[in-house]
């Protein structure tokens, strides 16, 4: 696969993600549907979110030994 479409196709796709768990996070803690206290459950999400940044980062960006 050519390195910029796999560059763009997964910083996009890890922003969607990182979208969608961030408003998962934000109705939890904001109470949705009965659930209180969810400070613990958002730094779950960004440790989750930090980890999907590094492996696109590793994947993609640094390209080691190639040429």
């Amino acid at each position: 696969m050519n390195y910029m479409t796999k560059l763009i196709i997964s910083v996009g796709c890890t922003a969607l993600f990182g979208v969608f768990v961030l408003g998962l996070a934000h109705s939890i803690i904001t109470g949705f549907a009965g659930f209180t206290g969810g400070l613990p459950f958002l730094v779950i999400v960004l440790f989750v979110l930090a980890l999907a940044s590094v492996d696109v980062y590793l994947e993609c960006v640094r390209r080691k030994g190639k040429k």
